[in-house]
């Protein structure tokens, strides 16, 4: 599955001039996105996730019996129900971050810290993804792991809040968008040349038995994939230092007055209730966006899992997708952005979601021959970029002038107010039907809920009172 980032468009490559940071300040803030890709490709999506969904972490009676079998049912059960602990370990950082992402961030607005709790939260990740390191190879370890991703994702996210939040230090209406998608860009940049570079030093086996990459890596215990994570925390940790030093903080007189914790959630109820009676498109669409934006997210964590188990892939074949995926979601995002134009934003997402819960539900009745895979994945992976740069277009399209930072600040904390609901019906039936393919069902529901969701929004602005 492609990463969680959208393209920019060629022209809009070279970091763009802003008249608050300048072109480093730009560059400094976006190599925070370039790095990040070390999170969400490699741990996420298709390194880390995948290694705590192999046979790895099966009961080694089991896998001995299945030896020579084509299909096991002991062994498809236990990894099954490895995919389901991982799939519960992600439903409960989804509830941690509904509750608590929101305030975080209003709190981090209201004390004009952003900048120091963007490396607060960056250093908790990084030090996770670190701690992976010592997840060895066997069952006894697969607890560990889940709980680092889980607590992974919950701080990745957090930093997300404060790192988004600080588009508006870096630039201005002018060009808010042009340093948005030059952001967006560095990450899917970033994301395939750290993918590329660990296929190559420790993935990718060159027929030596026991060892991968070419630095010879010994493949037990996972010594290879833990290196890989390990050098991706290092690379994360890089290049979220120049944000930090290069990007100003928010000046006095743009600070909020501070308000107590329980307080937070008032202020965000009373943004809320203006919504609803100023502006009800918004609140629909921000609902709507929640529920298939965590579909999506399930597509980002699983779909390289269902990859691994179902049909097969090695790590070395799910990093080849990924790249092809990415490839792929960055032509169709380009491509996309003048259908946008065209046709509205809100016919982009309606064809983009029902073009996903077509590629997913193909892949319940394609057999287990990898060719099946890669023709729906990237048939899926078309669809992922497009959604989210209409996502955003829309947003700015019916929101009123002058409320974009509040609207998409709220916009980033909605994203996560049901994000248990992909990983948790994933697990639930994986549990159900003892089978990882099925889980595949569940995040095709929360994609089709999405868009029965989205059917009834209309691109209607108004001024809330």
């Amino acid at each position: 599955m492609p990463l969680p980032h959208q393209p920019a468009p060629e022209s809009e490559i070279t970091p763009p001039t802003n008249a608050r940071a300048g072109r480093r300040g730009v560059l400094a803030w976006a190599l925070w996105d370039w790095g990040s890709a070390a999170f969400n490709a490699v741990v996420t999506t298709f390194v880390f996730s995948t290694y705590l969904a192999s046979t790895l972490f099966v009961d080694p009676a089991i896998v001995e019996a299945a030896a020579g079998s084509e299909r096991d049912p002991a062994l498809e059960r236990a990894l099954a129900d490895n995919a389901s602990v991982v799939g519960w370990a992600l439903m409960i950082a989804g509830i941690l971050i509904a509750a608590l992402a929101p305030v975080l961030g209003q709190r981090s607005d209201g004390t004009g810290r952003r900048k120091f709790w963007l490396g607060v939260n960056t250093a908790v990740v990084v030090l996770a993804m670190a701690a992976m390191f010592f997840v060895e190879g066997t069952p006894a370890y697969l607890i560990l792991g889940a709980t680092l991703l889980a607590v992974g994702n919950v701080f990745f996210e957090f930093a997300g809040v404060n790192y988004n939040a600080m588009l508006v230090q870096v630039s201005d209406r002018e060009n808010m968008g042009r340093v948005s998608g030059f952001g967006w860009g560095m990450g899917y940049v970033g994301g395939i040349v750290l993918l590329l570079i660990l296929l190559v030093l420790f993935i990718q086996s060159f027929g030596a038995e026991g060892r991968a990459g070419v630095l010879g890596i010994p493949t037990d215990g996972g010594l290879h994939i833990r290196l890989a994570v390990l050098t991706s925390a290092v690379w994360f940790g890089i290049f979220a230092i120049p944000v930090l030093l290069r990007v100003p903080e928010v000046p006095a007189r743009e600070r909020r007055v501070r308000v107590g914790f329980f307080r937070s959630y008032a202020v965000l109820w009373a943004t809320i209730t203006k919504l609803w009676r100023g502006n009800r498109q918004v609140l629909m669409f921000l609902f709507a966006s929640a529920v298939f934006r965590d579909g999506l997210a399930g597509v980002f964590t699983f779909g390289a899992i269902i990859a691994a188990q179902v049909f097969g892939f090695s790590s070395s074949e799910v990093l080849y997708f990924a790249v092809a995926a990415n490839v792929v979601a960055g032509i169709s995002t380009i491509l996309a952005g003048r259908l946008d134009d065209r046709f509205g934003p809100k016919n982009v997402i309606i064809v983009s979601l029902l073009g996903l819960i077509a590629a997913g539900t193909a892949v319940l009745f394609i057999g287990t021959a990898q060719i099946g895979f890669w023709i729906a994945g990237l048939f899926l992976t078309a669809f992922v970029g497009p959604i989210q740069s209409a996502s955003r277009s829309f947003l700015a399209r019916i929101t009123p002038e002058g409320r974009e930072g509040e609207i998409f600040g709220l916009y980033a904390t909605t994203g996560r107010a049901v994000s248990f609901l992909a990983p948790g019906l994933f697990a639930l039936f994986v549990a159900i039907s003892g089978n990882t393919r099925l889980g595949i069902l569940g995040i095709v529901l929360v994609l089709l809920a999405g868009l029965l969701l989205m059917l009834p929004v209309k691109a209607k602005q108004a001024v809330i009172d």
